[in-house]
């Protein structure tokens, strides 16, 4: 037969019995679970007399936590505690735990909550269906999915771990932040909560309207807008695409940093710039690039343009739509029918000119050219003009000890398909060019004029006007003695060959003599 007591003067004893005995046998590991209060006591001796049972408004303590229900089971012998219906879990006035079932063990101070989950504290809500946590180090965990809302954001996750006294949440798989401004999906991330900063662990990936971020490892701000990258950090923004092994950036401020394979590219211009160090301003837009910096401009897989400075520089023009672009100190250029090299260049998308300062000097086919300065139009990525300023000097090599030269004060070369046609040489003109008969040398002509117009085909001199006082003679081979004009330089080993030579310094020696021995004649010609 059932012992039902239900009468006041009971559970009355019941409540200043238990609290007692708990007090009596607790231990400095653990406390025994506190009675506080239940409407009634179902308690059988025969069945199990370690089993109590209260109905109605039901509360009981554990240490610092105070939590209530409908009904509850006690289990004396194993400090435990069974709850149902309408489970409230608080612990002062900051931290609430709500759920339809408690399963609580006071040795372990480890509790199960299921179904109807929701945590709420001063600074975020959580809602799952299984959570566990242990109220003596204030965390908890869900392992089924879950949710935590932080003011305006959401994150969602299959499993999260909840450390309340820190403001720190851990989420694992399939994690999601959802925000008015952004949406970030990850593998793995951490929030703290009070601060409203996420640490990335894992591939992570950040949408908004504009801009989309990637990343492996870091960190991102939200008050005030910054973050750091590790690990194949990448950006999108608008028209550009910023890539490194590190990338931090500060929204607040415009700011940004990229260390080690340092990457920005213009999508909508084809121009990337490389290096291991670069700095990025949004206000006005600048970009700066260092540590084996250099830029290409895209055509095609086999004619872009390749250019290696010390140090690059980006920055728009007065219009906002355009981007101006310097390199300076040892600055060496490669494309396929272009190569140069000078100590600093600057470029403007408006007009595509490159303007080369400082011993610049350029290779095109087999010419070369020198001057104390180098304008270079350009058209769809070919040549179509340049100007030699003051101390204009051409070169091309006939053979190994011959070379056909053009020297004047100034120099405009035009181009046709690509090809140089048409040299105008003004003030101080000079000239020694060899001539041919059936592709044989039998002759060299050296002119000289203020002025001269020069003709060319297949990059060979076809004719040469005098305008302005004239003079020309003709000479055989081996009478002209003085076969170099004053300036005369060959610079052969300083010309990139590929794309991968605009990182060297000059060529070796022995690459130099190779390409020298097969650009000569054979013998006896």
């Amino acid at each position: 037969m059932h012992n039902r007591l239900i009468n006041r003067g009971m559970i009355l004893w019941f409540l200043l019995f238990v609290p007692s005995l708990a007090m009596a046998q607790e231990t400095p590991k653990s406390r025994k679970i506190e009675i506080l209060h239940a409407n009634s006591l179902v308690f059988n001796k025969k069945i199990n007399p370690n089993v109590r049972r209260f109905i109605g408004d039901v509360k009981f303590r554990h240490n610092e936590f105070t939590m209530s229900c409908d009904s509850a089971y006690s289990y004396t012998n194993k400090n435990k505690i069974d709850a149902f219906s309408n489970v409230h879990i608080t612990r002062g006035d900051t931290l609430h735990l709500y759920g339809d079932f408690l399963s609580y063990d006071g040795n372990r101070n480890f509790g199960k909550v299921r179904r109807n989950v929701k945590l709420r504290d001063p600074q975020a809500r959580l809602y799952t269906d299984s959570l566990n946590f242990y109220s003596e180090q204030n965390y908890a965990y869900y392992f089924e999915g879950g949710r935590i809302i932080n003011q305006d954001k959401t994150i969602t996750s299959l499993e999260g771990h909840y450390y309340s006294d820190q403001n720190i949440a851990h989420f694992k798989d399939s994690v999601k932040i959802a925000d008015p401004d952004y949406t970030v999906y990850s593998d793995t991330l951490k929030y703290n909560t009070e601060e409203e900063v996420a640490y990335f662990f894992g591939p992570t990936r950040i949408h908004s309207d504009k801009n989309y971020l990637y990343c492996e490892n870091g960190w991102y701000k939200t008050i005030p807008n910054k973050f750091f990258f590790r690990k194949n950090a990448l950006y999108k923004k608008e028209d550009r695409i910023i890539k490194g092994d590190t990338l931090f950036y500060d929204d607040s401020l415009g700011y940004g940093e990229i260390r080690s394979r340092a990457e920005i590219t213009d999508t909508t211009k084809d121009i990337i710039l490389r290096g291991n160090y670069s700095e990025y301003t949004e206000e006005p837009e600048r970009a700066f690039m260092t540590d084996s910096a250099h830029m290409i401009t895209v055509d095609d897989e086999m004619d872009s343009l390749y250019l290696h400075a010390d140090t690059l520089r980006s920055r728009k023009d007065s219009t906002g739509e355009n981007r101006i672009f310097t390199a300076y100190y040892d600055v060496r250029i490669f494309k396929s029918n272009m190569q140069g090299r000078c100590d600093s260049l600057s470029f403007t998308q408006q007009d595509s000119i490159i303007r080369m300062y400082y011993d610049p000097v350029v290779w095109s086919d087999s010419t070369q050219i020198t001057a104390n300065f180098i304008e270079i139009h350009t058209s769809n990525n070919n040549i179509s003009k340049f100007y030699l300023e003051e101390a204009a000097f051409m070169t091309s090599m006939e053979d190994s000890t011959r070379f056909n030269q053009i020297k004047g004060q100034d120099m405009i070369g035009h181009f046709r398909d690509n090809k140089l046609y048409e040299v105008e040489v003004n003030g101080n003109g000079q000239t020694i060019y060899y001539t041919k008969d059936r592709d044989q040398t039998v002759g060299v002509n050296k002119a000289v004029g203020s002025n001269l117009l020069i003709q060319f085909k297949n990059n060979e001199v076809t004719r040469v006007t005098l305008i302005k006082e004239p003079e020309g003679t003709l000479y055989p081979l081996g009478d002209l003695k003085e076969t170099k004009l004053s300036g005369f330089q060959w610079l052969l080993n300083l010309r990139p060959q590929t794309k991968y030579d605009i990182f060297l310094k000059t060529r070796s020696t022995a690459s130099q003599e190779k390409e020298e021995e097969e650009s000569s004649p054979p013998s006896g010609s």
